[in-house]
């Protein structure tokens, strides 16, 4: 028996194609749900270079003042020698300080300048309005839904093939 086809609607292909085995698997709705809303921000957000990696590290540090760096690369899933090139580029703007921690002068304490808390507070509301624009078609209860369910698969899904999941946070 043959499967239906999706739509170029439902999956945004050029046409009615048969995605066959894709049609049911999570990777693949994610990535094309993150192609989706990563090309809105883009567009709406992402002037003068703000990608959304670069806005949630500046989320996270404007909710944490004074976060260590490798605590931030935990935080995010990313090694320290991935972070370090982001930080440096939000540093060059202006918009991140890295200042010597006390007592110990191997770690830098991460916080946004004054530009920086004025580009984040510019930017999160755009992000804002980027985020309505791309849940507009959702109720109230499925934005809420789906959040809780991104947030679990992210939390409890296996960080490598054989691995039963990721330590969990304490609250």
């Amino acid at each position: 028996m043959r499967r239906p086809q999706a739509s170029a609607a439902q999956d945004g292909w050029g046409g009615d194609l048969d995605v066959g085995a894709l049609e049911g698997l999570v990777g693949y709705r994610l990535r094309r749900a993150q192609v989706a809303v990563f090309a809105d921000f883009a567009a709406s957000v992402g002037q003068g270079g703000m990608t959304p990696g670069l806005a949630g590290l500046i989320a996270l540090i404007a909710a944490n003042p004074g976060l260590k760096q490798s605590a931030l690369a935990a935080l995010v899933g990313i090694d320290r020698s991935t972070l370090v090139p982001a930080l440096d580029k939000l540093e060059a703007r202006g918009l991140v300080a890295r200042r010597p921690m006390a007592g110990d002068r191997r770690a830098h304490a991460l916080e946004l300048t004054d530009k920086g808390q004025a580009v984040w507070a510019k930017t999160l509301g755009a992000i804002r309005a980027h985020e309505a624009r791309v849940l507009r078609g959702f109720s109230t209860a499925e934005k809420a839904t789906l959040i809780r369910l991104l947030g679990r698969l992210g939390r409890d899904a296996p960080a490598r093939p054989g691995a039963r999941g990721r330590p969990r946070r304490k609250p």
